[in-house]
């Protein structure tokens, strides 16, 4: 870890931290910045109504604690392939794969996306019309958003495991800005014509607009549709106030987007996930690519190989409860007298008017419809083990 990366010891303040406070935002620390939890009711915000208006329109969140790194040169796709289980060298450019980065014993460091942003370089030709290079691709190069709580960690595990050849660049002077639910796609479309129709979801494009650079992704962690948007940092405010000058966008914080994802189902690194957890424990097998679960050559392969042919001891479920109290992180889980797990996530679901939680159970009781009880401020509340998303996913996947 370089000097630069050791400042993180203090909080740190967004690009946009004073058009937060602007908005009435109520800021909080969170993975070493100070972000905002909610904006002011009297504007329409509170967690509840960000929640619902994401669902039902569409939400600007502030994601620029998130780390964003480019990893650039020939090997840059193998040396990524034998630190995480995602094909990578399979990748095509303008694509998105959702993956992770482990440890010798299988543990998740960190969930990651990687994308290939390679270049495509035109054809030169001369004053006459002659083609004189042909067109071709530029140097390997790939975009990682990784987690704002690990990225520090996550650099310093590249940089280490990295080759000599390969570079690892850390783009702290980008800010990104995610824009989601069902009319995202209609707002992003009148600030950026023709965005939306270019891209499905897991796609991503380089985009001029004006005299900024952006990186545009169809992604997002709210179970919606949406979009991630990369911009240079003293861009952030204008773009800002472009986008939320749509009628259909207001500004969404931290609350509504942990009770978004946990809706969704998605798990939340350093709670649902951490570097004792597994991938196969963790129900991310489809983060373990078919060929590569085979042929290995990935940092944790053997754990996860023994996993995926033994079984695991826990895994992670969704539970339903009943009433509406919340079960919340470290709540005990009972069959009867037994402990039989622990919730890593949990909360009032808007949507859906319940309580919903995450948790590992042991595996003799992580089957659909196993009926549990859940020790809430010394009361057992009842639960039953439920499929996930809680609520259905709404990305746009095309035709």
């Amino acid at each position: 870890m370089s000097s630069d990366d050791s400042e993180i010891a203090e909080i740190q303040t967004l690009p946009l931290d004073s058009w937060h406070r602007a908005k009435g935002g109520k800021m909080v620390p969170f993975a070493g910045y100070e972000m905002p939890i909610q904006y002011a009711k009297e504007s329409g915000g509170g967690i509840v109504a960000e929640h619902d208006w994401t669902r039902s329109s569409a939400s600007l969140f502030d994601v620029s604690h998130m780390g964003q790194l480019l990893v650039t040169g020939e090997n840059a796709a193998e040396a990524l392939e034998a630190l995480v289980p995602g094909a990578i060298t399979s990748l095509k450019p303008g694509r998105v794969r959702y993956t992770l980065l482990l440890n010798d014993d299988g543990g998740v460091l960190d969930d990651l996306m990687i994308t290939n942003v390679t270049e495509w370089i035109e054809p030169e030709e001369d004053d006459d019309g002659n083609v004189v290079a042909e067109g071709h691709w530029g140097e390997p190069t790939y975009y990682l958003v990784v987690n704002g709580a690990t990225k520090w960690d996550d650099i310093a595990h590249l940089r280490e495991h990295l080759p000599d050849e390969v570079t690892l660049t850390h783009m702290d002077d980008q800010a990104l800005i995610a824009l989601q639910g069902p009319n995202a796609a209609t707002a992003l479309n009148r600030v950026m014509r023709g965005i939306p129709e270019n891209l499905t979801f897991m796609q991503s494009m380089e985009h001029e607009f004006g005299e900024w650079k952006l990186r545009i992704t169809r992604a997002g962690y709210t179970g919606e549709d949406g979009f991630e948007i990369s911009v240079p940092a003293e861009h952030a405010e204008p773009l800002a106030n472009r986008l939320c000058a749509e009628i259909e966008v207001r500004p969404a914080g931290l609350g509504a987007r942990d009770s978004l994802r946990l809706e969704a189902g998605l798990p939340l690194y350093g709670h649902d996930l951490n570097d004792e957890t597994d991938p196969v424990s963790a129900g991310l097998q489809f983060a373990l690519s078919k060929k590569r679960r085979e042929t290995g050559g990935y940092m944790g392969h053997q754990a996860c190989a023994v996993k995926l042919k033994d079984g695991c001891a826990s895994t992670r479920v969704g539970l339903v409860l009943e009433g509406r109290l919340p079960a919340r992180e470290g709540a005990l889980i009972y069959d009867g007298d037994t402990e039989v797990g622990r919730v890593t996530s949990g909360g009032f679901s808007p949507t859906l008017a319940h309580p919903v939680a995450m948790a590992y159970v042991g595996a003799d009781y992580s089957g659909d419809g196993t009926k549990l009880q859940i020790e809430v401020r010394g009361k057992r509340l009842d639960a039953t083990v439920a499929p996930m998303p809680f609520v259905p996913h709404r990305y746009h996947r095309g035709d």
